[in-house]
């Protein structure tokens, strides 16, 4: 782990170098609560099954990363695809798959829609969100009680230097009243590039509509990895097929 300065904000950026040549990297995106130690051995299983240089960051606000002034704007996520393009500076990244979880997902497609990504090669987007849905709103809202009520605060200042930057951020703009109207489908048309889209049937922030979307709007090659299941982030409960899904799209890339 390092920490790196990227436009004046100090960034925690785990860098796993590859072990086999003339291979894209893997850019990790994590979700709305995560940072580069929430994706725990994930980035090193995906760097010795693909052969492919990894890097993740922990955006401002996250992890170890400086702090992000709060309230966040309801468009925060298109500030995070703005800073993503200093991220892929100041990192020298040339040949990219970004690999999106979540609002990490949501950050990928608004720099690929918006030709802000230079060198990206592919998508992979796990648990992808394009537009607000009422039971995944209401879920955010319980995380805000439990947030207060139980000691959810405390597992996340594990992870979290400045938990409440991190958890406030995000928890409330997402439960904001004008947030209802948020929509990325704009941005999917000029996406071109192949994308692997990847989701547990029964995830209680989004229905399999969030894949539907981007499946029919894209303009590039789309596959599907739906997964039996209940939960929000498939490579931590179903790492071995998220990780052989991953290394199956590579291949038909190249």
């Amino acid at each position: 782990m390092e920490t790196v300065t990227i436009a004046g904000a100090r960034i925690e950026v785990l860098r796993i170098p590859a072990s086999l040549p003339d291979r894209p990297t893997l850019l990790l995106l994590h979700e709305g609560l995560g940072c580069v130690a929430l994706w725990k051995r994930f980035p090193h299983r995906l760097a010795d099954e693909t052969g492919c240089e990894v890097v993740a960051y922990s955006r401002r606000g996250y992890g170890m990363s400086d702090p992000l002034p709060l309230p966040w704007p309801i468009l925060y996520m298109h500030g995070e695809a703005e800073f993503l393009s200093d991220v892929l500076d100041a990192l020298g990244l040339e040949r990219i798959v970004a690999v999106g979880h979540s609002d990490g997902a949501s950050i990928a497609i608004i720099a690929a829609g918006s030709r802000r990504f230079p060198g990206l090669e592919a998508l992979v987007l796990e648990s992808p969100h394009v537009f607000t849905e009422e039971h995944g709103l209401t879920e955010i809202r319980k995380a805000g009680i439990a947030y207060r009520e139980t000691d959810l605060r405390d597992r996340l200042a594990q992870y979290h230097d400045k938990v409440d930057v991190a958890f406030l951020g995000w928890h409330d703009a997402w439960t904001h009243s004008a947030f209802v109207a948020w929509n990325l489908e704009g941005f999917l048309p000029a996406i071109d590039v192949p994308v692997l889209l990847v989701q547990e049937a029964d995830d209680p922030y989004g229905t399999l509509a969030q894949l539907d979307a981007i499946e029919a709007r894209v303009a590039g090659p789309v596959e599907r990895l739906v997964l039996a299941g209940d939960g929000h982030s498939p490579h931590r409960s179903q790492p071995g097929a998220v990780v052989a899904a991953i290394v199956g799209f590579l291949e038909t890339t190249e």
